[in-house]
């Protein structure tokens, strides 16, 4: 597939600045042509998935393609699961899969992990959101996903992971972390899906 156009979308807490979204930047920025956008998701998650169904409202039914990681991984599928992006291919990285249930017990002041300075009010209503805004417990076409998924995640479950994405494309690693700081070793493998 000619990929010319890739959104990130980062997880909770999370930011651009996150080593995995640093790291597709580069990546993208040495495609001359390819459209790489990566933004700052706000707290809502209504509002993250209008920001982030905004910025794609133009962008082709074919050659585009999204990467989200933990939170940004069920952002990713929602958005993926629309009609109108139903062909694109996409990545989950360590993907949320019911992350009403588990972020319900985050409420409160937060702050976000790359800059401690920057707080936010994480509510009830978000939870309420997070649980609208779930999708279908089946994938339209599973094939269009590559799910990178640790058995070393200490935040969330892989077998649940593997499990809602069950018959795609991707990797299950023996160990690594909920952050993947092996990123590198596994983006050959997701960048081959992306493209293909």
């Amino acid at each position: 597939m000619d990929l010319t156009h890739l959104l990130y979308l980062h997880g909770f807490r999370s930011s651009p600045a996150s080593a995995k979204a640093r790291r597709m930047a580069a990546w993208a920025a040495a495609r001359p042509g390819l459209v790489f956008v990566c933004p700052q998701l706000p707290p809502s998650p209504l509002d993250a998935m209008a920001l982030a169904t905004a910025l794609v409202a133009q962008w082709p039914s074919d050659g585009a393609a999204v990467i989200g990681s933990s939170l940004g991984g069920f952002y990713a599928t929602a958005l993926a699961e629309q009609p109108a992006h139903r062909r694109w291919r996409v990545a989950v990285l360590n993907p949320a899969v019911n992350p009403a249930r588990d972020l319900a017990r985050h409420i409160g002041e937060l702050t976000t992990w790359h800059d401690p300075a920057l707080r936010f009010d994480f509510t009830v209503q978000h939870v309420a959101e997070l649980a609208a805004l779930t999708p279908p417990p089946r994938l339209t076409t599973p094939s269009r996903y590559y799910a990178l998924i640790a058995k070393g995640d200490e935040l969330l479950d892989w077998r649940e992971m593997l499990a809602r994405y069950a018959g795609c494309d991707g990797e299950v690693l023996d160990g690594s972390d909920h952050g993947l700081t092996d990123f590198e070793a596994h983006l050959p493998g997701l960048v081959g899906h992306l493209t293909r």
